[in-house]
């Protein structure tokens, strides 16, 4: 294109200075040929020529070393490095979320605040009110949480204030740099990449991020990530294997987003990338599932060495909801199929799919999220150890064996113990149980018995495996003479009908937590009771029961006595220990000397002697008694007064005991407990012996606060301070000699009375 010439036009001032780069450039769109383009933006050709300055005010910018400040201020609110991310902390505080089946919780906590705004109002003391109250929250706390049903912890991981990828990224790293971007022209907010470091080690971090409020969940996408995200999460993976920085994912999506634009722009696409690509990464993986894990979408960065799950996590390939609407036709059923698809952290462990538990606060990881990030990061340390003694080959070998082995079971190949322990046991066929001739089990029972009389006269000890075998066999002939009773009095099918109600419950102890099938029990086994004198077999039950009982009592009896006689023989040792000791030993031995260089033959004609010989007396008493109350136990005197003020004081615990166990709460609590001991069985799994454990502490507690009671308390020191005055003026009187100790004076301390539990 032709261009028209025209005569350069002249500027003086400022204007007039020398032509810079830009200033040689031409113009062809606008016909004008060696016109500066500066004098083209600020002037008209043939414009009147004006004098004037052009200044420009630089703004003055804290200098930092990039990208981390130089001297950065530990006081700077949501972390030093919240500057360099767009993700702060929330100007208000979350407001709190109650879950369906935290409100007795709830109720608890009003009533802890109720009693503290009475106590600032009146000025009164409720101090022990409220200790008493914290300390039923607390365990109404523990055994909440302790005892969750795998719905629960689905909606703890969905809980709107449970903490997110970035704010465990913040309190587990010291520098933190968010990357962005998918190189074609996209970044997913609902995933997150970045480097960090952790005790001064590099990592590559990426995860899903979700929302703190509405307004970020749908900035986020409420973390259901977009082929855009899992093409970012790609790219830092490539970035990560070429520099050689651990990967560290965390997950916590629902799944990918499941639009129509997703699927047009590749969705599957990019979630299979990820998954081939992850298994050829030749640098340690880690994936921690921190809230739940849905899908494909948590497995497109999830293929790693080891998978860690926080404690109420989930990771599923259906959600529990959608489960329920396929197989039962209603999303109402999602506790059932959540219970089924076998989604927490401790049944993913069993399976072997979870490599390991990661401890929550009680009350979940919003408790205390803090604590929860350290928890997450020294297991992150513990493992990347592990994974970095492995060379290249070994941590690709490792991550495709820990793939390859998840439900794979080969022919002719011995099965893993761990593995078959979980596997469904084959269903034997049910041998009917023969009756035994009454005549033979009475002479079977005759034998037990003279073998338990000649045993108590030879001191040899109770013949307790023969006595145990007899009564296990016992116990199910009585079982099948209850089944004979039941056929007889045609109840069998009302039996089978409340056997089938309680199996339908979420577990066999269930039906204490449900008043109507509870109340049902009741009078089925009412019925049978009343009805059972009038089965035909039920002579021969009877007196079975009454062996049973009787070999029972025996056994208890075989126990106690071989407690007894242990500890005799504890006391035994510890009195030869004492005699045995080497300062004891050389006033012994100079004692001795003494008598028979004096060749006194009767100890009482020598005065002198006499003396020192009831003085090392009390000595060796005074020792033994620290001796036996080291061991919970104190010498009181052979007194019969004694004797029944103890026994009247034993009497009214036991009374106290009697009381609360009868209770209907703990009478229900101690169901619960044989019903989950009879359940478990010999190899109690984790849940059944935490449940156990939990219970068997709620008993104890029980038990222990009615016997330390403060009425208790003061009778057991009036009775106290009774014997020892006793025992003084006894010790005082004429002819009572304290010097002599034998076994008879040792009895159980009061206080021992607790050790009942």
């Amino acid at each position: 294109m032709a261009s028209i010439a025209q005569s350069p036009v002249s500027f003086t001032g400022n204007l007039a200075s020398k032509p810079t780069a830009s200033d040689l450039l031409r113009s062809s769109s606008n016909g004008a040929c060696g016109v500066p383009l500066r004098a083209l933006g600020r002037s008209q050709l043939g414009a009147k020529r004006r004098d004037f300055t052009i200044s420009a005010k630089v703004r003055k910018v804290k200098k930092h070393e990039y990208p981390w400040p130089e001297d950065p201020d530990l006081n700077v609110k949501g972390g030093v490095l919240s500057h360099l991310s767009p993700f702060k902390p929330l100007k208000e505080k979350p407001k709190p979320v109650t879950l369906d089946f935290e409100k007795p919780l709830m109720d608890l906590q009003k009533k802890i605040i109720d009693v503290q705004k009475m106590a600032n109002e009146t000025g009164l003391d409720f101090s022990d009110q409220i200790i008493s109250l914290e300390n039923k929250y607390q365990q109404a706390l523990k055994d909440l949480y302790t005892h969750l049903a795998p719905i629960q912890r689905v909606n703890i991981a969905r809980h709107p204030n449970r903490p997110t990828f970035l704010d465990h990224v913040f309190n587990i790293t010291e520098k933190f740099v968010e990357l962005h971007g998918d190189r074609a022209g996209y970044d997913d907010p609902a995933v997150v990449t970045g480097l960090g470091t952790i005790n001064g080690r590099s990592y590559m971090f990426m995860g899903h991020q979700k929302g703190r409020n509405t307004k970020e969940n749908i900035q986020r996408n409420f973390g259901m990530p977009t082929p855009h995200g899992y093409r970012k999460a790609l790219r830092m993976m490539h970035y990560a294997d070429h520099h050689g920085f651990p990967i560290i994912t965390f997950i916590d999506t629902p799944g990918a987003y499941a639009d129509l634009k997703s699927e047009e722009l590749g969705q599957g696409e990019a979630i299979a990338q990820n998954l081939r690509t992850m298994f050829g990464l030749k640098v340690p993986i880690l994936s921690i599932v921190m809230g739940e894990g849905g899908s494909g979408g948590a497995l497109a960065i999830g293929c790693a060495n080891k998978l860690l799950m926080l404690e109420n996590a989930v990771f599923y390939v259906a959600s529990p909801e959608a489960c329920a609407a396929i197989l039962w036709k209603t999303a109402k059923a999602s506790p059932k199929a959540a219970e089924k698809l076998k989604i927490t952290a401790t049944e993913l462990t069993k399976l072997q799919i979870c490599d390991g538990v990661i401890p929550e606060p009680l009350g979940g990881a919003h408790a205390d999220p803090y604590w929860t990030s350290q928890q997450i990061k020294a297991a992150i340390v513990d493992t990347m150890d592990e994974l970095a003694k492995m060379d290249t080959e070994t941590l690709l070998k490792h991550r495709a064996q820990k793939f390859r082995k998840l439900g794979g079971f080969q022919e002719g190949v011995p099965i893993d113990p761990k593995r078959k322990v979980n596997m469904k046991k084959k269903e034997e066929p049910i041998v009917p149980i023969g009756k035994t001739p009454d005549v033979e089990l009475r002479d079977e029972v005759e034998k037990v018995k003279q073998q338990i009389l000649e045993a108590s006269k030879s001191s040899s000890g109770s013949p307790e495996t023969g006595l145990k075998e007899m009564i296990e066999k016992l116990k199910i002939e009585i079982d099948y003479e209850y089944d004979e009773a039941a056929k007889a009095l045609g109840m069998e099918e009302k039996i089978l009908m409340v056997r089938e109600e309680i199996a339908k419950t979420r577990n066999v102890n269930d039906h204490l937590a449900h008043p109507p099938l509870k109340e049902k029990i009741e009078q089925l086994m009412d019925e049978f009771q009343k009805n059972l004198p009038t089965a035909p077999n039920y002579s021969s039950l009877k007196y079975k029961l009454d062996m049973l009982k009787e070999l029972s009592t025996a056994l208890s009896l075989s126990k106690k006595s071989t407690n007894k006689d242990d500890l005799k023989l504890e006391i035994n040792k510890r009195f030869n220990e004492l005699v045995d000791r080497p300062d004891i030993k050389q006033k012994i031995e100079a004692l001795k000397a003494e008598i028979a260089n004096s060749g006194v033959s009767d100890i009482g004609s020598n005065p002198e002697i006499a003396e020192k010989v009831s003085q090392l007396n009390r000595e060796l008493d005074s020792e033994f008694k620290n001796v036996l109350k080291s061991v919970g136990l104190q010498v009181v005197p052979s007194n019969p007064e004694a004797k029944a003020k103890i026994e009247a004081f034993n009497e009214e615990v036991n009374m106290s005991i009697d009381d609360v166990v009868n209770s209907s709460d703990l009478k229900d609590k101690i169901e619960l407990l044989k019903s989950e001991v009879a359940k478990a069985g010999d190899t109690p799994d984790e849940d059944s012996r935490s449940k156990i454990e939990a219970l068997v502490i709620e008993i104890k507690q029980a038990i222990t606060e009615a016997i330390s009671s403060s009425e208790l308390k003061e009778k057991h020191e009036k009775v106290l301070a009774e014997i020892l005055e006793a025992n003084k003026s006894s010790a005082g009187s004429p002819g009572n000699d304290q010097s002599s100790l034998d076994e008879s004076q040792v009895n159980v301390n009061l206080e021992a009375n607790r050790s009942f539990v």
